[in-house]
């Protein structure tokens, strides 16, 4: 019931205000002007051309064509297009981020549920439906980008591998890296993540196991003495004692008493130790992940970038200081947010960017903090490794590249207050009433370009 309805509401908004983008922006707009005509020079047949200013793999655009291949007996029957090919319209491709958006939030449903077993339905479905409104999310999810989709995929990776099927996860990594060369790196973070969670799962109940057996020894020798009335009472306790070590609970949820007590050195010599005596099995299950990381590495290796278009603009470098350097596209651009970000708050005055750093530093503590509650010590720092190494090597600050480490983060914050969820829905919808009211009714333009310019993330 609750997926339905998360999807129910989700699909309240996204169908009237993708009706408002497509009559008020019936035309490609910004990253669109790439995207829009490769996906329909595949709706023709034509899978040997590709626009050399698109750095994306082409997973959006198959996708777009089982979509309008799925939507084609209808739309003939209705006569909106005479064939397959105007068939892939703006409207059409860009309805393909409305569907994901939906999926996503059933997604979001999902791992809320499974992380937090005790919480509520009604309160996992309105914690979802608030998530899937998170503005960067929201607002791509009415234009044809790449984003809606790649979360998407990222998403149902990590629900398979939480719930152990790992082959499965595999197999949605695939899809992920096709559609964004970076979710590799999320592969990677959500096999650590299974690893993780299988080998320090297997530890914590053998010890566990450990300790009943010395409580059962220890019983044993005071009814030796006289001084328990029942044996019958002790197997009885003993046999519940076992039964509660092998009850499954969702993963990365469990926390014994001993693993609250280990540290970080101890979480990783743990790790190491019963990996190995796990190693067969943690290869069978994890084999796909590997499979799929070779793979990547022999495509990046025959391509020269991680990118296939536009490489010199898209380059790999050590960029550690997001917010203190510049790019090009960064400060030539007037119609993002960044710009208005940079040029207003960043770099006002010399000394602003560096006035800011306690900020970024207190941001980092209460993340890690956040993340601490909840997690192991280890799956912080591998959730940290994951979201540098796909933040560090791009030169360009764009908020949507900060879309998936968010959505994990909330996925494993623990607030639970009311107030707070209403205070951040309430940020949300003010925030994309915003950000669309300035897309649609406050556009402007440049004296050497033609047509309207849009204000946009």
């Amino acid at each position: 019931m609750g997926r339905i309805a998360v999807a129910a509401i989700v699909t309240l908004w996204v169908v009237p205000i993708s009706i408002l983008v497509n009559r008020i922006v019936p035309d490609s707009y910004m990253d669109e002007i790439f995207h829009v005509p490769q996906a329909q020079k595949y709706c023709n047949g034509n899978f040997r051309s590709w626009d050399p200013m698109i750095t994306t793999p082409p997973g959006l655009y198959y996708l777009s064509l089982a979509h309008v291949a799925s939507l084609y007996p209808g739309i003939v029957f209705t006569r909106v297009a005479p064939s397959f090919s105007p068939a892939c319209s703006i409207q059409i491709l860009r309805s393909i981020n409305g569907i994901l958006a939906v999926l996503c939030s059933v997604l979001v449903y999902e791992i809320i549920s499974h992380l937090r077993p005790n919480l509520d339905d009604k309160r996992a479905m309105i914690y979802a439906v608030i998530l899937a409104l998170y503005p960067l999310h929201w607002f791509f999810t009415f234009l044809y980008y790449t984003d809606v989709a790649s979360l998407t995929a990222v998403l149902a990776m990590y629900l398979a591998c939480l719930k152990k099927n790992y082959w499965l996860s595999a197999l949605f990594g695939i899809f992920a890296v096709f559609i964004r060369q970076t979710n590799v790196i999320w592969m990677l973070f959500v096999a650590c993540s299974g690893v993780i969670d299988t080998t320090l799962t297997f530890h914590d109940d053998n010890i566990q196991m450990h300790e009943n057996d010395v409580v059962v020894e220890e019983s044993s020798s005071l009814i030796a003495k006289g001084s328990l009335t029942s044996k019958a009472n002790l197997r009885k306790r003993k046999f519940s004692r076992t039964k509660d070590v092998g009850k499954q609970v969702p993963q990365f949820t469990r926390f014994s008493s001993i693993n609250q007590k280990l540290g970080l050195l101890d979480e990783i010599r743990a790790m190491i130790l019963t990996m190995w005596r796990m190693r067969f099995k943690l290869l069978v299950s994890f084999f796909p992940f590997v499979i799929v990381l070779i793979a990547f590495v022999a495509f990046v290796c025959w391509n020269g970038s991680i990118v296939l278009g536009a490489k010199e603009e898209h380059a790999v470098s050590l960029h550690f200081a997001q917010i203190i350097i510049a790019h090009p596209y960064l400060l030539a651009d007037n119609r993002h947010y960044p710009f208005y970000l940079w040029r207003k708050v960043i770099n006002a005055h010399w000394s602003s960017k560096y006035l800011l750093i306690p900020a970024y530093i207190c941001s980092w503590f209460s993340i890690i903090k956040i993340l601490g509650e909840s997690q192991r010590k280890i799956w912080v720092v591998a959730y940290f490794l994951a979201t540098a190494a796909v933040l560090v090597p791009a030169p360009l600050i764009e908020f949507r590249y900060f879309t998936t480490p968010f959505y994990f983060l909330m996925l494993h914050s623990q607030m639970n207050g009311r107030l707070n969820w209403s205070l951040v829905a309430l940020l949300y919808i003010a925030l994309n009433a915003f950000t669309m009211f300035m897309f649609l009714f406050r556009p402007f333009y440049w004296e050497n370009e033609t047509g309207k310019q849009r204000f946009i993330w």
